[in-house]
This record gives structure tokens, sequence and C-alpha cells, in this order.
């Protein structure tokens, strides 16, 4: 399945809580009526530090990340663009957002995080630009390599790797890669912040992140805590 990813912003003018509050409890069973809509997930940001990492951070700042996954791409772009329900949802999103960028990508799971604990652990949402002289090929050639790297260090509870493969900076609209320049988005779970801290400082995790620097150039991390809709 595709994963169609909303990378967003509040208005200004809202509070954190009160964004909170409505993309749980008004936007979120909206957007779960979706036609052919697999799964929904919200995370909400809670912390912006790199933690356990020294690298580049790129320009990019959200409140949250929707994760819907649907069979294939067109049944996404229907179910957002030309279904019952989709101007609805662009009216809401109006309503609330500042910005919304949206990712396609296909998913691949390397470590699978645990149903039911899953909620109890910590979860960091990463965004990835590679090197200027790193190819498309290159980048997804390496980072299936970077992938068993991740799976040899100490306390990774789950660990998801998304390649984009579409981009809208605004929402419907096309985009190159040279306006919305992210290559993936990483998904890990730990335990907790010591776990995360003690996964990169160990061996592995400084032979990971080497590992990192020889095709990445940017890495943005976000702490989020998710909340399943549908």
């Amino acid at each position: 399945m595709n994963v169609r990813m909303g990378l967003i912003r509040k208005k200004s003018d809202w509070t954190i809580e009160d964004f909170q509050s409505y993309w749980l409890n008004q936007h979120g069973p909206l957007a779960s009526r979706a036609p052919n809509l697999r799964g929904y997930w919200q995370n909400i940001v809670i912390d912006r530090l790199q933690r356990g990492i020294e690298f580049t951070r790129g320009p990019w700042d959200f409140d949250g990340v929707s994760q819907l996954w649907f069979d294939d791409a067109p049944q996404a772009d229907h179910a957002f663009t030309a279904s019952s329900i989709a101007q609805q949802l662009i009216t809401d999103e109006k309503h609330f957002l500042g910005d919304l960028h949206i990712v396609t990508a296909t998913q691949k799971i390397v470590v699978a995080a645990p149903e039911a604990t899953r909620g109890q652990l910590l979860k960091r949402i990463s965004t990835l630009r590679r090197r200027a002289d790193v190819t498309e090929d290159d980048f997804r050639r390496e980072w299936t390599v970077h992938a068993d790297m991740v799976r040899q260090m100490p306390g990774v509870s789950g660990y998801r790797q998304n390649v984009v493969i579409h981009r809208e900076l605004v929402k419907g609209q096309p985009c190159s890669y040279q306006q919305l320049p992210i290559d993936g988005i990483v998904e890990l779970w730990f335990e907790d912040t010591t776990k995360l801290g003690a996964a990169f400082a160990s061996p592995q995790g400084q032979k990971t992140m080497a590992h990192a620097k020889t095709f990445l150039s940017e890495i943005t991390a976000f702490l989020v805590q998710e909340r399943r809709i549908a």
C-alpha cells in the first residue's frame, strides 16, 4: 500500500491546544470517511530536538504529520479531489491549517513496532534530504543498506522507511523535487528518550550515522505522539 502523508502547520492565530483538539475531534472523523481508506493515524509534534544525532537540520517545522493508507495512488487522488467529501475536506483544512504539504510514499517495515504496546512507546519522525552529489537511485540503494544497520542498533522497538514518490507543496498541485526536497521519511520507536540516546551513542549507532553522512545532507527530527483515527 501507498501512504499519503500530510506535513502540517497550524494557523498562526490558533493555539497548539486548539489545533490538536480540532484535528482530533473535528477533522479526524471527516477525513476517516475518505473512500477506500485502509488506515489513518495522526502524529502530533511534541519536540523538535535532534536528540542523539549530530546532523544538519532542514528548514521544515511542522505541528503534525498525518498518515493515510490506500491500496494505490489513484485511490488516494480520487478520495481527496473527486469524492463526495473532497470539497468538505478542503474547506475544513483551510479553516484550521496554515500550511499543508503532501507527500506520497512507498513504505517498508524494517522492524515492526509491537502493536500491543505501541501506544506506550516514544516515536520519532524524521525527514531526509539526500546529498547534492547523490542521485535518487543512489539514495534508495544506500537507504536499503542503512536499514540493516539500524536493525542492529540496541533499543530500537520499531523502524519504518517511507520513500517519497510524489510531492505537492500545495495540496492538489504536483511539484518538483526542488520545490519540496524530501527524499524519505523515517519512523522510529523507542521505549523512552534514554533508550533513544543510548541507541545512537552505541557503536552500532555511531556506525549507522557515519554511513548516513555518506548519502544524506539533512535530517530533520520530530518527536511525536501518535493516535489512531481509523
